[in-house]
């Protein structure tokens, strides 16, 4: 049966199931690498043009929005960037549909495919992410899953971060500029070090033992050209660098683990000493929420080095560009009208 794309009505003969040689894979996005260097430049420049040159490319289709975590910017601008492009945002709580307890994973995805022209969700387990992309291919659905955060990536993020550092440095520049990260080497540290290997921005991170990069995670870097130093002395991944950036200590999952996190990151604050031995312009970056006090002091965060806040308002027209990409013109020349119908089996 053919279905009609974000409608979930189907036509054409019942039960017909599409071959092998008939199924295509969506453009998912689960890590910033997903989309290559060619899409990734193409992301930034739908990202910086004009919003009212992006038509409507999501005009009468839906947008899943399920989150398991809560989230302030990220839902925000992806329901925005969604509005913008004319498309219909829904948000899913986590416990609306029970992630691998109530449903799989797979049968979430097939399930929301019927409705919705792109999946977008915020997990717990990266692998929940996967094996719905993996069912939605299987099955020769073409709705592309955006990964809205995970344990493992937060590409969203490492996109508004790449434009905040265009805007400010300007984009042809990026290669002669260094980033030093201190504090967890987590999943969002994961996606900046991927998204400025990509870009030719240099990283060094900085955290105490066991909370580093992995073996593979370094390799994956270098895979893709990046250069980047690890090391567990904060002052030496700072000396001179264009851009430092930090996050909480503590995320999402970890709370039962925060005081010996704190214990652990002691001597890792990002404080006005440290920014001095950085470069005198460097920038200085946060996801956000910040703890103020514990990994970024409230004179570095709210001083006139940090940019946080132009980063914050970057999720909006970072996530209008990945949306434009995925689910609209910006990954089909042809406009979105050109895609071929879903196929559901």
């Amino acid at each position: 049966m053919v279905g009609e794309a974000g409608t979930g009505r189907v036509t054409g003969s019942a039960g017909s199931v599409p071959t092998t040689s008939a199924r295509r894979s969506a453009h998912h996005v689960l890590e910033v690498d997903d989309l290559g260097r060619e899409g990734l430049a193409r992301v930034m420049g739908l990202a910086e043009r004009d919003p009212k040159s992006l038509g409507e490319p999501l005009a009468g289709k839906g947008v899943a929005l399920l989150f398991e975590k809560p989230s302030n910017r990220t839902r925000n601008s992806s329901e925005m960037a969604t509005v913008a492009l004319g498309g219909h945002p829904v948000y899913i709580q986590g416990h609306e549909v029970g992630l691998g307890t109530r449903e799989s994973a797979e049968d979430v995805a097939r399930s929301l495919a019927c409705y919705h022209s792109v999946l977008c969700a915020r997990v717990s387990d990266h692998r929940s992410l996967l094996a719905m992309a993996a069912a939605l291919d299987d099955a020769g659905i073409e709705v592309p899953v955006v990964n809205l955060l995970s344990d493992r990536a937060h590409p969203c993020q490492a996109l508004a971060d790449l434009l905040t550092l265009r805007e400010i440095f300007g984009a042809d520049s990026l290669q002669s500029r260094t980033l030093a990260y201190v504090g967890d080497a987590n999943n969002v540290w994961r996606s900046l070090a991927v998204v400025a290997a990509m870009s030719g921005i240099a990283t060094r991170v900085a955290s105490p033992a066991g909370y580093g990069p992995s073996s593979s995670d370094i390799e994956l870097v270098r895979r893709l050209g990046g250069d980047v130093m690890v090391t567990d002395d904060a002052t030496d991944a700072v000396a001179g660098a264009d851009v430092l950036y930090t996050d909480v200590w503590t995320s999402m999952g970890d709370e039962d683990d925060s005081e010996r996190r704190r214990e652990a990151f002691s001597g890792y604050t990002v404080d006005e000493d440290l920014v001095a031995r950085a470069s005198r312009d460097v920038v200085v970056l946060h996801c956000l929420p910040a703890h103020r006090g514990e990994e970024i002091t409230a004179g570095v965060v709210d001083g006139p080095r940090s940019v946080v806040w132009r980063q914050a308002a970057n999720r909006l027209p970072a996530m209008r560009g990945l949306l434009a990409f995925v689910g609209g013109s910006g990954a089909h020349p042809g406009g979105a009208s050109s895609r071929p119908e879903k196929r559901h089996p």
